[in-house]
């Protein structure tokens, strides 16, 4: 029988304390998953519609039945999941800061972190998602989808180094990354921002921002996220 609250692992990282634990849900007897970093809450399994659709609409936005892509933040695995489901996807890297969290999906401790794992096009990459995109492309190597799912919102991140991505320049670099009509998808949980939609469309053709609701169990109402979806301009990829 599981405790009500249970804890599945805790390491210390540059960013605070990451915690892992399980918790039944009393009325339901329902499993949540949930992950803190220090005393801040950083996702649950009792929300993850955004998570989900920020793979569906990436990918429907993508063209071509033989798709790369990349995930930044693995998360509890429901972005990477959900992409790895549509048939055009041919690989599926996933880049993810903290070792911790690739761990636990590679000793299958979540829900999903099985059809994850063993499944041959996954690959994990324990690096700094943001350092990767300031560089060139590896062996000229680029991504039909990129969707990251890793800080709060464009304006709410968690760690300062990562808020020169939100720019034209960090968004540029970031294109390069990209096939010409690659899509990059980002989740948000702020509404949508006119501001940062403004310096997509600055970078991308065909900037949206998609509110996604969904039922709150917790407050009995209904949250939304957002979620950001541009395309890479026409030319060569040289």
């Amino acid at each position: 029988m599981i405790a009500r609250f249970e804890e599945l692992d805790w390491q210390p990282t540059r960013m605070g304390e990451l915690t892992l634990r399980r918790r039944t849900e009393p009325m339901t007897g329902q499993l949540i998953y949930e992950v803190k970093l220090g005393d801040e809450y950083l996702m649950s399994s009792l929300f993850t519609v955004a998570e989900e659709e920020l793979a569906r609409l990436g990918l429907a936005a993508a063209v071509g039945s033989e798709l790369a892509v990349l995930v930044g933040g693995l998360g509890l695995g429901y972005t990477a999941v959900v992409a790895l489901r549509d048939p055009r996807v041919r690989s599926l890297t996933v880049i993810d800061a903290l070792p911790a969290v690739i761990g636990w999906h590679q000793r299958e401790l979540l829900p999903v972190s099985s059809e994850l794992v063993r499944d041959p096009r996954t690959t994990l990459v324990s690096n700094d998602f943001f350092a990767v995109i300031r560089q060139e492309p590896v062996e000229d190597r680029r991504y039909d989808v990129i969707l990251l799912d890793v800080d709060h919102s464009p304006r709410h991140q968690l760690d300062p180094t990562h808020a020169d991505l939100y720019t034209v320049d960090g968004l540029d670099a970031l294109s390069r990354h990209l096939t010409v009509g690659g899509v990059f998808a980002l989740w948000s949980d702020d509404p949508p921002d006119a501001e940062f939609l403004a310096v997509l469309g600055a970078v991308f053709d065909r900037p949206e921002a998609h509110v996604v609701e969904f039922d709150n169990a917790l407050t009995g109402g209904v949250s939304s996220n957002t979620v950001y979806a541009a395309s890479r301009r026409g030319g060569t990829d040289a």
